[in-house]
């Protein structure tokens, strides 16, 4: 996938563009609530109810909905404008954290179904600030290839939040309550949402038109990549599990101690690495082919990395595999963005989210059955072949529209040749039809 030799604008330009560091930044701090309210959520659940299975049930519901109404939330967002959505939602979902949190601060303090609950309806209000931040690039960046870099500016940041979120709720641990990480986590959002909203960038944007219509229009297309990054969120999902399998195998103790976590972070910084590097690319080979091969290139580390003899290989190798992450992510987004319509960009986002979130469920469930069952390799073998056929399904998706796409140019093309044929027939240009600048008939 060769590089173009045209102008490559930096990070630096992509942050230089009126209002994007202050509309980016308080973005970010609304979305580093994603990374600390799961976690502290899970630890407070867990010590006010003395239960695994209620700490179980209660992430669960609370995962459910903030991942499969997300597209519900978007399509709001993109009928009514960010402002007109953003502040109800916002301010039902830190209320519901508020309740959250003072539920879980003592033991015994609220019976589970309360608890699921409120966890669900928490969920169900998470604001869409990462698929709404990416529809304002859109217009901050309307140049193809300082929006390829915004994108992947945008994915790393949000990556690096995923690594320090639970960084910062360890470190909130050592002096304060795991509820205090929920309260922290709503106060977090409430902040970064009220500084997203009063952004210039916002003030201008339209709306809401009421454009988005039943039956999802606008979003044409959107099934390959959807597909593409439900393989990529599979693979996160099992390797997050498979690396702990590995590590307890390989005689590390149970859930494999620090070595786990320097696995882990090698996917990550793999992820950013990559991200960064492919968002410095100005690409000539179409979107959907480079995503095929992101994911097939995905998939074949991940065969590659069940041959792994030690932690430090398979750190090697899972870092290898993250390269792909990031890179993968940001090109479904860029693809999300061509075919989704005017007013369907949020929600578009919102399924790749959304995709990615479900794959890492499905994959974590996965992964839980075949390590019970197989070795390890075997399981990062089907985990790779898994995510490989779904690269050979976007492919041959892509063929078959590749076809119709031909006709086109050759009716086109037929229609040139029928021009010009005329043309030398009647050269004084008796009962031809009108031309343009170029001496061809208009093709209508």
């Amino acid at each position: 996938m060769p590089a173009s030799p045209s102008v490559r604008p930096s990070y630096a330009v992509v942050l230089r563009v009126p209002h994007a560091r202050r509309t980016f930044a308080a973005a970010l701090i609304g979305r580093s609530s994603y990374a600390i309210v799961p976690l502290s959520l899970m630890l407070a659940v867990t010590r006010s109810s003395g239960s695994y299975a209620v700490a179980g049930a209660v992430m669960a519901l609370f995962g459910a909905t903030t991942v499969f109404l997300s597209p519900a939330r978007a399509a709001f967002v993109d009928r009514h404008g960010a402002r007109r959505a953003l502040v109800p939602m916002t301010a039902g979902h830190t209320v519901l954290l508020g309740l959250l949190a003072a539920a879980v601060s003592r033991p015994d303090a609220a019976p589970a179904p309360a608890l699921g609950a409120l966890a669900a309806a928490a969920g169900a209000c998470v604001p869409p600030l990462g698929p709404t931040m990416r529809a304002v690039w859109t217009r901050l960046a309307p140049d193809r290839a300082l929006l390829q870099r915004a994108y992947s500016l945008d994915g790393v940041a949000e990556e690096l939040l995923f690594v320090s979120g639970p960084l910062l709720v360890g470190v909130l641990l050592g002096f304060a309550p795991p509820a205090a990480g929920i309260a922290l986590g709503a106060v977090l959002m409430a902040g970064g949402t009220a500084g997203f909203l009063s952004s210039p960038a916002l003030r201008a944007a339209p709306a809401g038109a009421g454009a988005v219509r039943r039956g999802g229009g606008g979003l044409r297309g959107l099934g390959r990549p959807v597909a593409a990054v439900a393989g990529v969120g599979l693979a996160l999902g099992a390797v997050d599990l498979l690396v702990v399998a590995f590590a307890e195998r390989h005689g590390h103790g149970t859930g494999g101690g620090a070595g786990v976590a320097w696995v882990l972070a090698a996917l990550s910084a793999g992820s950013a690495v990559g991200g960064l590097l492919n968002g410095a690319v100005s690409w000539r080979t179409p979107a959907p082919a480079r995503l095929t091969v992101l994911t097939a290139a995905l998939g074949l580390t991940l065969c590659g990395a069940g041959l792994a003899p030690g932690l430090g290989t398979l750190a090697a190798a899972v870092a290898i595999a993250g390269f792909f992450v990031s890179p993968a992510l940001t090109t479904a987004y860029l693809i999300a963005d061509e075919v989704a319509g005017p007013q369907a960009r949020v929600r578009a986002g919102a399924w790749i989210n959304t995709a990615v979130n479900a794959g890492c469920t499905a994959g974590t469930a996965v992964a839980g059955t075949l390590a019970g069952r197989l070795a390890v390799g075997a399981c990062f073998a089907a985990t790779g072949a898994a995510v490989l056929a779904t690269a050979v399904l976007v492919a041959g998706a892509s063929r078959r529209d590749t076809p119709r796409k031909g006709a086109r140019e050759d009716a086109r093309e037929d229609a040139r040749k029928g021009a010009r044929k005329q043309d030398r027939e009647d050269p004084v240009g008796k009962g031809t039809p009108e031309r343009d600048a170029s001496g061809l008939a208009p093709l209508g």
